[in-house]
This record gives structure tokens, sequence and C-alpha cells, in this order.
């Protein structure tokens, strides 16, 4: 997920879920500015989807790398990653 706001720098946090390991998605990496341009370029290097959520973003950025999301963000996650198990079905 990525977060642009005009008067802060750039943030981007990439969550992992696999299904048959995981409990709830994590964080597998964040960052801002030039961190954040260097994560989104590396998904787009992988062909890894995208989505632009700035609100989302901020509360995912207050996470530790490998935590996993709190039960308050399962619902705005989970819409994401039905959208992309979809479009890898198409």
């Amino acid at each position: 997920m990525v977060s642009s706001k005009n008067d802060e720098p750039k943030k981007a946090v990439a969550l992992k879920y696999v299904k048959e390991k995981d409990k709830a998605p994590k964080v597998i990496a964040k960052g801002k500015g030039y961190l954040a341009f260097i994560i989104e370029e590396t998904a787009k290097k992988h062909n890894v989807y995208i989505k632009k959520e700035p609100a989302l973003t901020q509360e995912l950025y207050k996470l530790n790398i490998d935590s996993q999301i709190p039960e308050e963000l399962y619902e705005a996650v989970a819409k994401i990653l039905s959208f992309i198990y979809k479009l890898k079905k198409l």
C-alpha cells in the first residue's frame, strides 16, 4: 500500500499473507521517502499489486516489521486481498 500527501513524505507498506501458515497478514517492509520509492519499484518489478490507500497505509505504517495486522484492519485489508485474488484468476 502506498500513501502520498503533499505535506509529508510518501510512505509504503508491504504485506504478506500465506493462508495456510499465517493467522493474519503481516508487515514485511515499510518505508518513507526514498525507501518508499524503492519498495514500490521493487513491487512493480515483481508484478506485485500496489494499492494507494493513504489512510490504511498510515495505520499500517505504525506497525513493526514482521508484526501481524491488528483485527481492526482485517476488513480493509481483506477487501484488497480479495480484489487481488480475483485479478489473479483472470
